[in-house]
């Protein structure tokens, strides 16, 4: 997944990993499992990147460069890419 560019991502737990980023992999993992087997932490985590998604989507990101824009690769990071909807 890419990272977000000339911006310092903010980091749990003492990891060197984006939130967005931790995020993607968890939803990787979960598009591997069958539905019987999702948790009740799957789809509250989804929950939280369906929320995210929406909420920086409202922001209507930048007005050039959108292509290479941090609106756009934090977005990717949690599973969405702008340019393709």
């Amino acid at each position: 997944m890419p990272t977000n560019p000339g911006r310092s991502a903010r980091r749990r737990g003492g990891s060197d990993e984006s939130v967005g980023h931790e995020s993607g992999g968890k939803i990787i993992a979960i598009k591997r499992k069958k539905k019987a087997d999702l948790t009740d932490d799957d789809y509250a985590h989804m929950k939280k990147v369906v929320g995210y998604v929406h909420r920086h989507l409202k922001q209507g990101g930048p007005g050039k460069d959108v292509e290479h824009s941090p609106w756009r690769y934090s977005l990717m990071n949690w599973g969405h890419d702008p340019l393709k909807d």
